[in-house]
Protein backbone atom coordinates (compact mmCIF):
# COMPACT_ATOMS: atom_id res chain seq x y z
CA UNK A 1 0.00 0.00 0.00
CA UNK A 2 1.48 3.38 -1.12
CA UNK A 3 1.72 6.35 1.49
CA UNK A 4 1.95 10.09 0.46
CA UNK A 5 3.62 12.82 2.77
CA UNK A 6 1.62 15.36 1.19
CA UNK A 7 -1.35 13.80 -0.35
CA UNK A 8 -4.98 15.47 0.66
CA UNK A 9 -8.94 15.04 -0.39
CA UNK A 10 -8.14 17.89 -3.29
CA UNK A 11 -5.57 15.85 -4.89
CA UNK A 12 -7.95 12.60 -5.57
CA UNK A 13 -11.11 14.68 -5.91
CA UNK A 14 -12.67 16.45 -9.29
CA UNK A 15 -13.59 20.10 -8.46
CA UNK A 16 -16.92 19.67 -9.61
CA UNK A 17 -17.85 16.56 -7.87
CA UNK A 18 -16.21 18.72 -4.53
CA UNK A 19 -18.54 21.37 -5.24
CA UNK A 20 -21.25 18.84 -5.44
CA UNK A 21 -20.31 17.46 -2.23
CA UNK A 22 -20.14 20.85 -0.52
CA UNK A 23 -23.55 21.59 -1.67
CA UNK A 24 -24.69 18.76 0.07
CA UNK A 25 -22.44 19.62 3.17
CA UNK A 26 -24.40 22.89 3.75
CA UNK A 27 -27.26 21.00 3.96
CA UNK A 28 -26.52 18.78 7.25
CA UNK A 29 -27.18 21.41 9.76
CA UNK A 30 -25.76 24.70 10.75
CA UNK A 31 -25.57 22.61 14.08
CA UNK A 32 -22.43 20.72 13.01
CA UNK A 33 -20.60 23.74 11.99
CA UNK A 34 -18.06 24.20 15.23
CA UNK A 35 -14.92 26.77 15.19
CA UNK A 36 -11.68 24.40 14.02
CA UNK A 37 -8.40 25.94 14.87
CA UNK A 38 -7.27 28.08 11.64
CA UNK A 39 -3.87 26.00 11.04
CA UNK A 40 -4.53 22.82 8.24
CA UNK A 41 -1.69 21.03 6.69
CA UNK A 42 -1.79 17.93 4.77
CA UNK A 43 -1.25 14.93 6.73
CA UNK A 44 1.37 12.20 6.15
CA UNK A 45 0.65 8.76 5.73
CA UNK A 46 -2.58 9.20 3.62
CA UNK A 47 -3.00 6.14 0.99
CA UNK A 48 -3.24 6.53 -2.79
CA UNK A 49 -6.37 4.89 -2.87
CA UNK A 50 -9.35 6.74 -4.37
CA UNK A 51 -11.51 8.42 -1.20
CA UNK A 52 -14.87 7.62 -1.22
CA UNK A 53 -17.92 9.69 -1.97
CA UNK A 54 -19.40 12.50 0.28
CA UNK A 55 -23.04 10.40 0.05
CA UNK A 56 -21.18 7.02 0.28
CA UNK A 57 -19.84 8.01 3.52
CA UNK A 58 -21.61 9.77 5.02
CA UNK A 59 -25.12 7.75 4.11
CA UNK A 60 -23.89 4.28 5.05
CA UNK A 61 -23.20 4.22 8.44
CA UNK A 62 -23.35 1.91 12.14
CA UNK A 63 -23.96 4.81 14.89
CA UNK A 64 -26.58 2.53 17.06
CA UNK A 65 -27.53 5.56 18.91
CA UNK A 66 -29.53 6.48 16.21
CA UNK A 67 -31.04 3.37 14.72
CA UNK A 68 -29.37 -0.25 13.77
CA UNK A 69 -29.70 -0.18 9.70
CA UNK A 70 -27.37 1.31 7.95
CA UNK A 71 -29.16 4.54 6.51
CA UNK A 72 -30.73 5.06 10.21
CA UNK A 73 -27.65 7.72 11.39
CA UNK A 74 -28.10 10.03 8.23
CA UNK A 75 -31.96 9.80 8.29
CA UNK A 76 -31.95 10.48 12.52
CA UNK A 77 -28.73 12.28 13.58
CA UNK A 78 -29.80 15.68 12.45
CA UNK A 79 -31.36 15.82 15.95
CA UNK A 80 -28.61 16.17 17.74
CA UNK A 81 -27.51 19.46 18.89
CA UNK A 82 -23.27 20.02 18.61
CA UNK A 83 -22.73 23.26 19.87
CA UNK A 84 -21.57 23.87 22.35
CA UNK A 85 -19.69 21.05 23.06
CA UNK A 86 -17.85 20.14 26.33
CA UNK A 87 -15.23 17.33 26.93
CA UNK A 88 -14.36 16.20 30.40
CA UNK A 89 -10.46 15.32 30.69
CA UNK A 90 -10.22 13.32 33.97
CA UNK A 91 -7.92 10.69 35.71
CA UNK A 92 -3.89 10.81 35.50
CA UNK A 93 -3.49 13.89 33.74
CA UNK A 94 -1.95 17.32 35.18
CA UNK A 95 -4.70 19.63 33.20
CA UNK A 96 -8.10 17.86 33.94
CA UNK A 97 -10.86 19.75 33.18
CA UNK A 98 -14.58 20.66 31.71
CA UNK A 99 -13.06 21.80 27.96
CA UNK A 100 -15.40 23.31 25.48
CA UNK A 101 -13.93 22.06 22.14
CA UNK A 102 -12.81 24.76 20.78
CA UNK A 103 -10.86 25.51 23.88
CA UNK A 104 -9.78 21.69 23.60
CA UNK A 105 -8.09 21.97 20.14
CA UNK A 106 -7.48 25.37 20.28
CA UNK A 107 -4.02 26.14 18.27
CA UNK A 108 -3.77 22.16 17.51
CA UNK A 109 -2.59 21.50 13.92
CA UNK A 110 -5.76 20.15 11.46
CA UNK A 111 -4.33 17.95 8.96
CA UNK A 112 -5.88 15.99 6.29
CA UNK A 113 -5.73 12.41 6.40
CA UNK A 114 -6.88 9.83 3.68
CA UNK A 115 -7.34 6.58 5.70
CA UNK A 116 -8.55 3.15 4.59
CA UNK A 117 -11.96 2.14 7.32
CA UNK A 118 -12.25 -1.37 7.96
CA UNK A 119 -15.76 -2.46 9.46
CA UNK A 120 -15.35 -5.43 11.51
CA UNK A 121 -18.46 -6.27 9.38
CA UNK A 122 -16.31 -6.86 6.43
CA UNK A 123 -17.11 -3.68 4.60
CA UNK A 124 -14.77 -0.88 3.63
CA UNK A 125 -14.77 2.44 2.87
CA UNK A 126 -11.41 5.06 2.20
CA UNK A 127 -12.25 8.46 3.90
CA UNK A 128 -10.75 11.85 3.73
CA UNK A 129 -10.69 12.89 7.54
CA UNK A 130 -9.55 16.39 8.81
CA UNK A 131 -8.48 16.53 12.50
CA UNK A 132 -5.62 16.52 14.76
CA UNK A 133 -2.87 14.03 16.11
CA UNK A 134 -4.43 12.76 19.98
CA UNK A 135 -0.62 12.51 20.33
CA UNK A 136 -0.91 16.72 20.48
CA UNK A 137 -3.57 16.60 22.69
CA UNK A 138 -2.67 14.52 25.47
CA UNK A 139 0.82 16.33 25.16
CA UNK A 140 -0.63 19.64 25.83
CA UNK A 141 -2.90 18.09 28.69
CA UNK A 142 0.24 16.05 30.76
CA UNK A 143 0.12 12.27 30.61
CA UNK A 144 0.95 11.30 34.17
CA UNK A 145 3.39 8.46 34.08
CA UNK A 146 1.77 6.17 35.94
CA UNK A 147 -1.13 6.04 32.66
CA UNK A 148 -1.36 3.64 30.45
CA UNK A 149 -4.69 3.75 28.95
CA UNK A 150 -6.96 6.01 27.32
CA UNK A 151 -10.73 5.42 27.82
CA UNK A 152 -13.10 7.35 25.55
CA UNK A 153 -16.83 7.97 26.42
CA UNK A 154 -19.89 9.23 24.11
CA UNK A 155 -22.43 11.21 24.44
CA UNK A 156 -25.77 10.45 26.63
CA UNK A 157 -28.55 12.39 25.46
CA UNK A 158 -31.64 9.88 24.95
CA UNK A 159 -33.70 13.05 23.71
CA UNK A 160 -32.19 13.18 20.76
CA UNK A 161 -29.93 10.06 20.22
CA UNK A 162 -33.10 8.23 20.14
CA UNK A 163 -31.74 3.99 20.62
CA UNK A 164 -30.37 5.04 24.33
CA UNK A 165 -34.27 5.40 25.17
CA UNK A 166 -33.77 1.46 24.38
CA UNK A 167 -31.36 -1.53 26.07
CA UNK A 168 -30.00 -2.17 22.79
CA UNK A 169 -26.54 -1.22 24.42
CA UNK A 170 -25.17 -0.42 27.39
CA UNK A 171 -24.76 3.20 27.89
CA UNK A 172 -22.69 5.56 27.32
CA UNK A 173 -21.03 3.68 24.50
CA UNK A 174 -17.11 3.21 25.47
CA UNK A 175 -14.31 2.44 23.91
CA UNK A 176 -10.14 2.76 24.87
CA UNK A 177 -6.39 1.99 23.69
CA UNK A 178 -3.65 1.51 25.09
CA UNK A 179 -1.21 4.29 25.85
CA UNK A 180 1.15 4.00 22.87
CA UNK A 181 -2.00 3.16 20.70
CA UNK A 182 -3.13 6.74 21.16
CA UNK A 183 0.31 8.34 21.12
CA UNK A 184 0.57 6.63 17.31
CA UNK A 185 0.90 9.83 15.22
CA UNK A 186 -1.67 7.63 12.76
CA UNK A 187 -4.12 7.95 15.51
CA UNK A 188 -6.49 10.99 15.12
CA UNK A 189 -9.15 12.84 16.59
CA UNK A 190 -12.02 13.69 13.41
CA UNK A 191 -13.64 17.03 13.27
CA UNK A 192 -14.14 17.42 9.64
CA UNK A 193 -14.18 15.23 6.24
CA UNK A 194 -14.25 16.56 2.83
CA UNK A 195 -12.87 19.30 4.01
CA UNK A 196 -16.09 20.45 6.17
CA UNK A 197 -17.18 19.43 9.49
CA UNK A 198 -18.03 16.19 10.65
CA UNK A 199 -22.25 15.19 9.82
CA UNK A 200 -23.55 14.29 12.66
CA UNK A 201 -24.02 10.64 11.52
CA UNK A 202 -19.89 10.43 11.07
CA UNK A 203 -19.06 11.49 14.85
CA UNK A 204 -19.41 15.16 15.02
CA UNK A 205 -18.64 17.09 16.55
CA UNK A 206 -15.51 14.81 17.89
CA UNK A 207 -14.64 11.55 16.71
CA UNK A 208 -11.41 9.17 17.04
CA UNK A 209 -9.83 7.45 13.72
CA UNK A 210 -7.45 4.51 14.46
CA UNK A 211 -6.99 3.14 10.96
CA UNK A 212 -5.32 -0.23 11.43
CA UNK A 213 -8.63 -1.49 13.84
CA UNK A 214 -11.92 -2.09 13.16
CA UNK A 215 -14.67 1.00 12.91
CA UNK A 216 -16.17 0.32 16.30
CA UNK A 217 -12.65 1.18 18.01
CA UNK A 218 -13.82 4.90 16.43
CA UNK A 219 -15.76 5.70 19.35
CA UNK A 220 -18.42 9.06 18.07
CA UNK A 221 -19.75 12.42 19.96
CA UNK A 222 -16.71 12.16 22.43
CA UNK A 223 -17.38 13.72 25.70
CA UNK A 224 -15.30 12.42 27.95
CA UNK A 225 -11.48 11.18 27.92
CA UNK A 226 -10.28 9.44 30.77
CA UNK A 227 -6.47 8.72 30.96
CA UNK A 228 -5.64 5.56 33.43
CA UNK A 229 -3.83 2.30 34.61
CA UNK A 230 -6.37 -0.23 34.14
CA UNK A 231 -7.48 -1.20 30.91
CA UNK A 232 -10.76 -0.12 30.70
CA UNK A 233 -14.25 -1.37 29.97
CA UNK A 234 -15.43 -1.24 25.71
CA UNK A 235 -18.74 -1.40 24.89
CA UNK A 236 -19.04 -4.63 22.24
CA UNK A 237 -16.19 -6.17 24.38
CA UNK A 238 -18.39 -6.09 27.52
CA UNK A 239 -21.12 -7.50 25.06
CA UNK A 240 -19.74 -10.18 23.64
CA UNK A 241 -16.06 -10.91 24.66
CA UNK A 242 -15.56 -13.74 21.98
CA UNK A 243 -16.18 -11.48 18.83
CA UNK A 244 -15.14 -8.15 20.10
CA UNK A 245 -12.10 -8.06 21.46
CA UNK A 246 -10.45 -5.23 22.84
CA UNK A 247 -7.59 -4.39 20.17
CA UNK A 248 -9.71 -5.23 17.56
CA UNK A 249 -6.83 -5.08 14.72
CA UNK A 250 -7.55 -5.79 11.53
CA UNK A 251 -6.42 -8.84 11.23
CA UNK A 252 -7.34 -11.39 7.69
CA UNK A 253 -6.10 -14.49 9.34
CA UNK A 254 -8.46 -13.77 12.85
CA UNK A 255 -11.98 -14.60 11.51
CA UNK A 256 -15.12 -13.51 13.47
CA UNK A 257 -16.89 -16.15 14.78
CA UNK A 258 -19.45 -15.77 12.58
CA UNK A 259 -18.08 -14.63 9.24
CA UNK A 260 -14.33 -14.64 7.66
CA UNK A 261 -12.29 -11.32 7.79
CA UNK A 262 -9.98 -12.26 4.80
CA UNK A 263 -11.99 -10.36 2.71
CA UNK A 264 -14.09 -7.18 2.41
CA UNK A 265 -16.40 -5.83 0.10
CA UNK A 266 -15.72 -2.08 -0.57
CA UNK A 267 -18.79 0.41 -0.47
CA UNK A 268 -19.25 2.05 -3.84
CA UNK A 269 -17.47 -0.31 -5.86
CA UNK A 270 -20.17 -1.95 -7.45
CA UNK A 271 -22.82 -5.05 -7.49
CA UNK A 272 -20.05 -6.86 -9.91
CA UNK A 273 -16.80 -5.91 -8.29
CA UNK A 274 -16.24 -8.75 -6.24
CA UNK A 275 -14.02 -8.55 -2.75
CA UNK A 276 -10.63 -7.64 -2.19
CA UNK A 277 -8.38 -8.92 0.29
CA UNK A 278 -8.29 -7.41 3.61
CA UNK A 279 -4.73 -6.26 4.58
CA UNK A 280 -2.78 -6.86 7.91
CA UNK A 281 -3.39 -4.06 10.13
CA UNK A 282 -5.44 -2.43 7.45
CA UNK A 283 -2.45 -2.28 4.80
CA UNK A 284 -0.69 -0.22 7.86
CA UNK A 285 1.50 -3.04 9.08
CA UNK A 286 4.65 -1.11 8.27
CA UNK A 287 3.18 1.50 10.50
CA UNK A 288 2.18 0.16 13.27
CA UNK A 289 3.30 -3.67 13.93
CA UNK A 290 5.84 -3.45 16.01
CA UNK A 291 3.61 -2.06 18.74
CA UNK A 292 2.59 -5.92 18.87
CA UNK A 293 5.66 -7.22 18.74
CA UNK A 294 5.66 -10.54 20.61
CA UNK A 295 2.01 -10.64 21.45
CA UNK A 296 -0.03 -13.62 20.19
CA UNK A 297 -3.22 -11.51 17.67
CA UNK A 298 -4.90 -14.48 17.22
CA UNK A 299 -5.48 -14.09 21.35
CA UNK A 300 -5.52 -10.72 21.58
CA UNK A 301 -7.30 -10.11 18.96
Amino acid sequence: MAFQHDLTWSDVTPRALFLNRRQLMQGLGAAALLAAPPARAAGPYSTDEAPNTLEEISGYNNYYEFGVGKQDPAANAGLLKTDPWTVKVDGMVDRPGDYALAELIDGLTVEERIYRFRCVEAWSMVVPWQGIQLSSLLDRLGVRPEAKFVAFETLIRPEEMPMQKTGLLDWPYREGLRLDEAMHPLTLLATGLYGQPLPNQNGAPLRLVVPWKYGFKSVKAIVRITLTDQMPQTTWNMIAAQEYGFYANVNPKVDHPRWSQASERRIGAGLFAGRQDTLMFNGYEDQVASLYAGMDLAVNY
